[in-house]
């Protein structure tokens, strides 16, 4: 499915007393919308994730990426490294940008999926845990699901983990925690790639992999919501 993409437009959501900045977009007929949780040190602008998104856009979803910290929470990161590992700090900024999307006219009553990166797989599976049925699906890509660690057998949502086949240590930390995930679940490694996926194609492969997860599970989610 090829769209004319939306321009995007700011979003500014409240959470206990802070605000986080982010960037909607929302194309007409979206069939859901992929929150992305970026993963330590990185922010909205991270390349990968910003790749992934219009390729989801294209796939006819809607996407928010938005700072998971404050300007000033993330200067004090740059420096002393302390938010970035607070996986239940992140997981509850995902959970308040997850009350205000069912806020917004746009997105009220679409179908809510993750895209989780490295720390921020784990935030994304607290928060899915956290919401339940709520939540249509989550991806990890080269993520550390295994911080999640006591909330994964309570994951609901159906669960895809995305590895890449050159980064080992990440590939065994991410069959540990699929071993405990109780809900529907696929592991997929991306063949050559490191960490970051930046060996030419793989990214691409988990665009194509993660659009494919999310439309199959939110067609499902819509169907059985007009049944």
């Amino acid at each position: 499915m090829q769209l004319t993409q939306s321009r995007p437009r700011d979003a500014r959501i409240p959470s206990a007393g802070n605000t986080l900045h982010g960037d909607l977009v929302v194309s007409p007929g979206a069939a859901g919308v992929v929150l992305f949780a970026h993963g330590s040190g990185s922010s909205r602008h991270s390349s990968r994730n910003r790749f992934v998104a219009g390729a989801l856009q294209q796939a006819g979803l809607a996407t928010l990426l938005f700072d998971l910290l404050t300007e000033t929470e993330e200067e004090r990161d740059r420096y002393t490294g302390q938010h970035r590992f607070d996986i239940p700090l992140l997981a509850e900024r995902l959970v308040d940008a997850t009350e205000w999307l069912a806020q917004e006219r746009d997105t009220s009553g679409l179908p809510v999926g993750y895209f989780g990166a490295s720390t921020g797989s784990a935030a994304a599976l607290i928060a899915a845990a956290k919401l339940r049925d709520r939540i249509g699906a989550v991806v990890s890509r080269g993520g550390r699901p295994d911080l999640a660690d006591a909330a994964l057998p309570s994951v609901k949502a159906p669960t895809l983990l995305i590895v890449g086949g050159a980064d080992g240590g990440v590939i065994d930390l991410n069959e540990q925690a699929y071993a405990r995930l109780a809900c529907e679940k696929k592991l997929t490694i991306v063949p050559r790639a490191s960490h970051l996926f930046e060996e030419p194609g793989t990214l691409e492969a988990v665009a194509q992999a993660a659009s494919g997860w999310f439309r199959e599970h939110f067609d499902r989610t819509r169907s059985q919501g007009a049944a």
